[in-house]
């Protein structure tokens, strides 16, 4: 979705200045997005909060909770206390998100700017065509997600101030879709939740250095992206493009298919903190809530099962808009969590959170035993 709005940026610059209105985006069409996004949603049952007040407290008490016992088990403390905690409904969880889209396309808008007059590129493309394709894309996926998504720790990441704590949202109408739909007890599902949610707090509140340096990937990765889009030729795209696919790369992804050798391993390396991240709070859920939830055994394994019953409509969703990278991202972390844990212990794992150094590559995510004696060569 980033390359192909990069793309639509090459045009929007060459378009003549008489015909840009100030003060909206010239890459996306925002309400159109909120709008598309908030139609796939309306209409939904069980859209709304009874008692924004009573869930509100609920919540807040499970995270509460919830940094009590992660801290008993991984040894990391918090300066200070989550209170951002919010209860949403899709429609608030929607515009919450829009805020970190326009965010993340506002660097790829400002492409715009360093580009030179190039006329044979905007033949190419589809003017205003391309804005309104790319503004429906866009509110397709988020309303998408916000029909599914339970909670959420949202960092503002790429935000022009300086961020110390960040927010936790919960989805209480989707999550108490799914309680009805895999009858789940009510308190140990919301718990399970917030443990997973929670422990992303601690992974960047309790480490101020991993939001500057995932910061400064994503940085990279737009910098190569506009490098990209300076050198661009339509027929050498594709003609690299068909190599590539003869060589079998898209054993890799089809999102690194167009990708440039130093975007690809930017994108990589963003893929080993992802997966790092959600491996960890999955782990983090998974061993505390065994502790703590009676009915722990029913929630992971009905979870278990939604997923492996998914749709083929889902499953194809998720491969053509790139979602299936964040399910891979779940299973590859947390395999390679556990085994860490499971050869050592919690104490060990969590030198990973020393610094940018000791993080995975995507390879010692795949064999964690790799890993393993990096860090024990650096300690000796």
């Amino acid at each position: 979705m980033l390359i192909g709005a990069a793309l639509g940026a090459v045009y929007v610059a060459t378009r003549p200045k008489t015909e840009r209105r100030e003060g909206t985006s010239k890459l996306v069409d925002w309400p159109r997005v909120e709008e598309t996004a908030t139609g796939m949603v309306r209409g939904m049952p069980g859209g709304e909060i009874a008692n924004r007040q009573e869930a509100n407290r609920r919540y807040r008490s499970m995270v509460t909770e919830s940094t009590t016992v992660i801290a008993g088990y991984t040894g990391m403390h918090l300066e200070q206390p989550l209170s951002s905690v919010y209860v949403f409904d899709r429609q608030d969880w929607i515009r919450a998100n829009l805020d970190g889209f326009r965010r993340l396309f506002g660097r790829i808008e400002e492409i715009q700017s360093h580009l030179r007059q190039n006329t044979s590129l905007a033949a190419l493309l589809l003017g205003e065509a391309n804005r309104a394709v790319l503004s429906v894309q866009l509110g397709v996926l988020v309303g998408y997600l916000a029909r599914r998504v339970l909670g959420q720790y949202d960092l503002a990441l790429l935000g022009k101030e300086a961020v110390t704590t960040g927010s936790l949202y919960f989805v209480e109408p989707n999550i108490a879709r799914i309680e009805q739909q895999l009858g789940l007890p009510a308190e140990d599902l919301r718990m399970w939740i917030a443990l997973h949610e929670t422990t992303h707090a601690y992974e960047f509140e309790g480490n101020p250095w991993l939001r500057e340096y995932f910061n400064s990937l994503l940085e990279g990765y737009f910098e190569g992206l506009n490098a990209q889009i300076r050198g661009f030729r339509a027929l050498g795209a594709i003609g690299k493009l068909r190599e590539r696919l003869r060589r079998d790369e898209q054993r890799e992804g089809w999102v690194e298919l167009l990708m440039s050798s130093e975007q690809r391993q930017l994108f990589r390396q963003i893929q080993g903190v992802m997966s790092l991240l959600e491996g960890y709070s999955n782990h983090i859920m998974n061993t505390v809530g065994k502790e703590i939830l009676p009915d722990f055994d029913q929630i992971k394994e009905r979870f278990e099962q939604r997923h492996r019953r998914s749709s083929r409509a889902d499953r194809l969703f998720a491969r053509l808009t790139g979602l299936d990278l964040k399910l891979e991202q779940y299973r590859l972390g947390e395999l390679f969590v556990n085994e860490v844990v499971a050869r050592r212990d919690i104490d060990f794992m969590n030198r990973v959170w020393s610094g940018p150094p000791a993080l995975p590559s995507m390879e010692e995510i795949r064999e964690p035993e790799r890993w393993v004696r990096r860090m024990e060569q650096q300690h000796v």
